[in-house]
């Protein structure tokens, strides 16, 4: 009997660390024979059922679908088949549609719709052979950098369950770090992939603009249609840094509804393939807001580790464009954008407080409530500053390949359920700022669009994750990429929460 019982103890063993290996390790055990899509599903599955009550990160469960379809993944590798995720156990953010399942972005109205078509980006997991576990947490609309809504409650960090693991993909990220899954899929318009990586110490990566179709990624009111997004991205999430590339492969290219008829995706490699033969920007200080003290020893943590691989470091430069303006023309893009289908009423209404604020009142507050009231007029002459600032990166980019930065200026927070958020308050090494301010390090790459890399840089001093962002050339997604994956055999990368 003490045999058998030994016998049980290591299959635990070896499932629980199966359960936070990488997606690559899992394929490659998966092609060895060595386990089965079954086995990992089902594990996957019942360390959800165990852990997740607490957590609350798997917010639709569909685990006879991905029972099933895990059954076909092992029946098509005995056949022969090989494909980049066959087998593997992912989640998916919860706005994504995915036929059989609630799309609600944690809106009460919508919480019976149902569509009837996956997103695109939920046919390319499934035809590139994923197990699809479930629908992770989101806030409510997508609007928040937290995660939670009246419908699927709140999503705890799970590093400190009285403290948020971000958004609005807090849900995927939690899960990542709690074992639900080897890989997640997310979407960022304020940093909604970075942020969360960042809080719960794992890997995102925000693709160029337009690199990796959208559609489906859609409000429930909406139809799902292949719109080109101003800001916003859809991409991967996982627990190092190559299986990002291995997740972004599967999901890059147009749409074949509009530009996949004509155009075919041909990514630029990584700029180099050593770390000492990269030229790096470290940057962690904006002149809007301070830079926490956890947050800055992970920046420099990071461009220690680069300095000691024999890479050019630089901490300043004529060439970058200007950041008060950045996080300004950010700020009016990404609010008008997102109040264009307010009601006339409040329209009206924001017309007022906007004529009524002091010319000299240049704060990201007003610049934000002005916004809320932009002309066409208006976001035409944002867009144009916006291709002066995209110019200036180009030119940035021709003598530095990436550059490393904070995501947002502290680790991750408190929950803070305040009804009205632009009432909340983040606190910074004790000082307090406006909730939303904490926008403008992501928006930095936002704005003009550019690739983006979330790796973890260590923890604070209370044991909470700290991460930065890589930020690399336009379409040159390769190049943050593998730069993240140099500095994780430097700096080391994920940890399991205890």
């Amino acid at each position: 009997m003490y045999g058998v019982e030994r016998l049980r103890q290591a299959v635990k063993v070896k499932f629980m660390e199966l359960n936070f290996q990488a997606a690559e390790e899992l394929a490659a055990a998966l092609r060895a024979g060595e386990v089965s899509s079954a086995e990992l599903t089902d594990e996957a599955i019942a360390r959800i059922e165990r852990d997740d009550k607490v957590i609350n990160a798997i917010c639709v469960p569909d685990f006879d679908r991905a029972r099933a379809a895990a059954r076909d993944a092992d029946q098509a590798r005995a056949r022969g088949e090989d494909r980049p995720l066959l087998g593997i156990p992912v989640t998916v953010k919860e706005s994504y549609n995915i036929a059989g399942l609630p799309t609600t972005w944690g809106m009460p109205p919508h919480r019976s719709y149902m569509p009837a078509e996956d997103a695109v980006q939920v046919s390319r997991l499934k035809a590139a052979g994923a197990v699809v576990l479930g629908k992770t947490n989101v806030p409510l609309g997508l609007q928040d950098i937290q995660s939670f809504n009246e419908i699927y409650g709140t999503t705890n960090n799970p590093w400190d369950h009285g403290r948020t693991p971000g958004g609005s993909s807090g849900g995927s990220a939690a899960a990542l770090a709690s074992g639900f899954g080897a890989l997640s899929i997310g979407s960022d318009i304020a940093g909604s992939l970075r942020t969360p990586a960042h809080f719960c110490g794992v890997y995102a990566h925000k693709p160029t603009l337009g690199l990796a179709a959208n559609r489906g990624m859609v409000p429930p009111s909406e139809p799902a249609l292949p719109a080109d997004l101003d800001l916003a991205v859809v991409g991967p999430m996982a627990r190092t840094a190559r299986d990002l590339t291995l997740l972004l492969d599967v999901m890059a290219g147009p749409d074949p509804l509009t530009l996949g008829v004509a155009h075919r995706l041909a990514l630029p490699p990584a700029r180099h393939e050593r770390l000492c033969d990269f030229r790096v920007l470290v940057l962690d200080e904006h002149p809007l807001i301070p830079t926490g003290s956890a947050v800055r020893a992970g920046v420099n943590r990071v461009a220690d580790a680069l300095v000691d691989g024999g890479a050019r470091v630089g901490r300043r430069s004529p060439l970058l464009p200007d950041l008060t303006e950045a996080a300004t023309l950010y700020m009016r893009l990404l609010i008008s954008g997102s109040v264009a289908r307010f009601p006339i009423e409040s329209h009206e209404q924001l017309r007022t407080r906007a004529a009524g604020l002091s010319a000299d009142d240049q704060s990201l507050d007003a610049v934000r409530l002005r916004a809320m009231v932009f002309s066409h007029r208006d976001w035409m002459e944002a867009n144009n500053r916006r291709e002066v600032h995209r110019h200036g990166w180009r030119q940035l980019f021709a003598e530095f390949d990436a550059v490393v930065c904070p995501i947002t200026p502290t680790p991750a927070f408190p929950h803070d359920h305040s009804p009205n958020p632009l009432e909340r308050r983040i606190d910074i090494d004790g000082v307090e700022y406006p909730y939303f301010d904490q926008l403008v390090w992501a928006g930095l790459a936002t704005m003009p669009g550019l690739p983006a890399t979330a790796i973890p840089a260590g923890r604070s001093p209370e044991g909470l994750p700290v991460g930065v962002q890589l930020i690399g050339p336009m379409f040159e997604d390769r190049t943050p990429l593998r730069l993240a994956e140099l500095l994780e055999q430097k700096i080391g990368g994920f940890h399991a929460p205890k």
